[in-house]
């Protein structure tokens, strides 16, 4: 069975930084496809690093990487910390795959916001999704989950191929 984390925002689980969620239709379509194939397992890792829900949005600053809210308060260390439970929890169930929230400073696979909150986006990695993707975990945002499916499904058919028929007895 393929082990997967998630961004439990998109599962529409209320912890985003305004104290609502990304809840993702096509994401919930998925899992209910993959009953049976695959287990889900939700993480926030801003609350996970013991950030509180609601809080201040963060980015990530350009310049030296670190994560500032729009408080101006260095919360780099609360996003790293929730990096690493987040990837405690990617290796106590095995994940291969995380589908996580784009544009996130912690969950971001394809470019984050540069830290002017002014909705400027750049290139770079969110906290988690940079450590779960240096551990080999496959990071795929919320707009790449048909390409995953197809991936899946593909690969399937392909297990099912290679196994060998029964033989008469």
């Amino acid at each position: 069975m393929i082990q997967i984390l998630v961004s439990a925002c998109l599962a529409g689980e209320n912890c985003k930084w305004d104290g609502g969620n990304n809840k993702n239709d096509e994401l919930l379509d998925f899992m209910k496809r993959m009953e049976g194939k695959a287990e889900f397992h939700l993480v926030c890792p801003e609350q996970m690093g013991g950030l509180p829900t609601p809080r201040p949005a963060s980015e990530i600053r350009a310049s030296d990487e670190a994560v500032i809210n729009t408080e101006q308060r260095d919360v780099t260390a609360e996003f790293l910390l929730g990096a690493d439970l987040a990837l405690r929890e990617a290796k106590k169930y095995q994940c291969t795959i995380a589908i996580l929230k784009e544009r996130s400073p912690s969950c971001g696979s394809h470019g984050v916001y540069d830290g002017s909150f002014s909705h400027i986006l750049t290139d770079g990695m969110g906290k988690t999704a940079a450590l779960l993707a240096g551990y080999g975990i496959r990071v795929v945002g919320e707009s790449g989950l048909s390409e995953l499916e197809k991936e899946l499904e593909s690969l399937s058919a392909e297990a099912k191929a290679n196994v060998p028929s029964p033989k008469a007895i």
